[in-house]
């Protein structure tokens, strides 16, 4: 026998204010239209006056924490994926782990950017496996308008803030890979790649917060050979094919990098979770909101194949195989 970290409860959060393309386009030199031709998206979701990773981190968890049926008493470990802590430091996962009333295990931040979910969960994976961990809150909690050159159409448009949680408990499985419950992870990163997506600042260079900055043709272009990359890295691993795939629920940075590598895959439109149109790019949020979604409205169910990726700045990509 061998432990699996099976996903529990899925949570999200997204702030109430509500930015449309039509109001940019009021202010920048762009149309509703051109923001949906190129990246699928209609509106993002922007925090309010004061609202912080770990206010958004923490509504995420509570409905995570619901769904999975536990309290504060069963966690022993807190892993939040962000790029926009509350503070320098401490991590802001011990914010979320005070606030909760968890007093018990241990907690820390992770930074990858877009990829920081995948990441944290192939952590909290490894430390169920090695039974260091018996219940995990793995979290993706982004403010990445804080980041953002409101100026600059070319980034502006295609981020927005929230924040998506998940419940994973070890239990005991065999080797079947039918069986529930994490199958594999498989993470990456080449940073050689750092200066094509990137934030101009930080608190040992500049001084500053910083603002992105993306060459955003050479992204595209990476984002759907490496996210590729690491959908048949997953499925090889375990002599998977693609039409052994219910569900894909890919990093919802852009829908047209999304539409690309379900068709360099094969893969059916109808098999791929996208909520880019409506969220926008959330970066460690995107994939935790995507996946409450669609648990929330039935399309995710217990014993589907569900395939996880991402590609952030770095660059950093990776995937994650479940048996939900």
């Amino acid at each position: 026998m061998t432990i699996r970290s099976v996903i529990m409860g899925c949570g999200g959060y997204l702030p109430e204010k509500i930015v449309n393309n039509q109001e940019l386009s009021a202010k920048l030199e762009t149309t509703d239209e051109w923001i949906q031709q190129r990246t699928g998206i209609k509106q993002r979701h922007i925090v309010a006056k004061g609202e912080k990773t770990s206010d958004m981190a923490i509504k995420a968890a509570k409905i995570a924490m619901q769904k999975a049926n536990i309290t504060a008493a069963d966690i022993d470990l807190i892993i939040l994926a962000t790029t926009t802590p509350d503070r320098t430091f401490p991590a802001t996962a011990v914010t979320i782990q005070a606030q909760l009333g968890v007093e018990q295990g241990f907690a820390f931040d992770i930074q990858a950017v877009c990829s920081g979910f995948i990441y944290a969960l192939a952590m909290a994976d490894n430390f169920i496996r090695l039974q260091q961990a018996k219940c995990a809150l793995v979290i993706g909690a982004e403010i990445f308008s804080s980041l953002l050159d409101w100026q600059d159409r070319s980034t502006c448009v295609l981020f927005g803030d929230g924040a998506g949680a998940v419940v994973l408990k070890g239990r005991e499985n065999g080797h079947q890979r039918d069986e529930r419950g994490i199958l594999s992870t498989h993470l990456f990163a080449d940073g050689r790649y750092e200066e094509m997506l990137f934030v101009d600042g930080g608190p040992g260079s500049t001084g500053s917060i910083g603002k992105v900055k993306m060459v955003g043709k050479e992204v595209f272009k990476h984002a759907v050979q490496k996210m590729e990359q690491a959908v048949r890295t997953g499925l090889e691993y375990h002599k998977l094919s693609i039409e052994d795939l219910d569900w894909l629920v890919p990093h919802q940075a852009n829908r047209r990098i999304i539409e690309a590598v379900g068709e360099r895959l094969k893969l059916p439109i109808e098999k791929v979770i996208i909520t880019v149109d409506l969220h926008a790019n959330t970066s460690a949020a995107s994939i935790p909101l995507a996946l409450a979604e669609a648990t929330a409205d039935g399309r995710i169910k217990k014993g589907d194949l569900v395939m996880l990726e991402a590609l952030g700045g770095g660059f950093t990509w990776g995937s994650v195989l479940i048996r939900w």
